[in-house]
């Protein structure tokens, strides 16, 4: 019985093509469902492929599986999340680069470029583009691996906000506080609450907590 060779890969200039959708990431500021965006890796070939993900400014973005693999006549989805959404990066292109290879290489096979921009609404007309200047600026940043960055930066990224405390901690004083109508209290009538102010209050901070714990 005959075994089937293994295809060697179908090189076109050099470089293997590689398929990726869409081609361009537009996040938006106002519009928080547009700050996580998916890429799709395609692998039309008869061999698996491992790849990785680079980006020219890793410190702006969280990549979910930046380094992974995709079974022949399959696909892989590659979340990204902008997370420095700021109005200093409004109009700034930065870069993400896919880089494969196949399972027992190490060399990349091939790569493919996809842009990313930060505006500030969608309902506004994207800003002018700079051919010169801003091609000339994408094509020279260096790109870095995503994963090592995400490691070091989970720390900083953590913990709940001061304001989220401090209101957690009102919302805890207004609990202690009497109810309005008690007699015997030794604290001034105008700091009695009602029982809905303090439903409402014991309300919010069942939500404080469940944000708290999801951080």
């Amino acid at each position: 019985m005959q075994q089937q060779q293994h295809r060697p890969p179908e090189l076109v200039g050099g470089s293997l093509p590689v398929f990726v959708f869409p081609n361009e990431l537009v996040f938006y500021a106002d519009d928080q469902l547009s700050h996580k965006q998916v890429l799709t890796l395609y692998n039309p070939y008869e061999f698996a492929l491992k790849f990785k993900v680079l980006c020219t400014a890793p410190n702006k973005y969280t990549v979910v599986d930046a380094t992974g693999a995709v079974k022949p006549q399959c696909c892989v989805d590659i979340v990204i999340r902008h997370r420095d959404v700021r109005a200093c990066h409004y109009g700034v292109y930065d870069k993400f680069r896919l880089q494969v290879s196949e399972q027992s290489q190490r060399k990349a096979l091939g790569r493919k470029e996809v842009t990313a921009t930060l505006r500030p609404s969608a309902s506004q007309d994207p800003p002018s583009p700079r051919p010169q200047d801003e091609e000339r600026r994408i094509a020279d940043g260096e790109f870095f691996e995503q994963t090592a960055f995400q490691t070091e930066s989970r720390p900083v990224a953590g913990g709940p906000s001061l304001l989220t405390v401090l209101l957690g901690l009102v919302c805890m004083a207004a609990l202690m506080l009497p109810t309005l109508g008690e007699q015997e209290s030794t604290v001034p009538v105008y700091l009695h609450l009602s029982v809905n102010k303090k439903l409402v209050a014991a309300y919010v901070l069942g939500l404080l907590t469940m944000v708290i714990l999801r951080t």
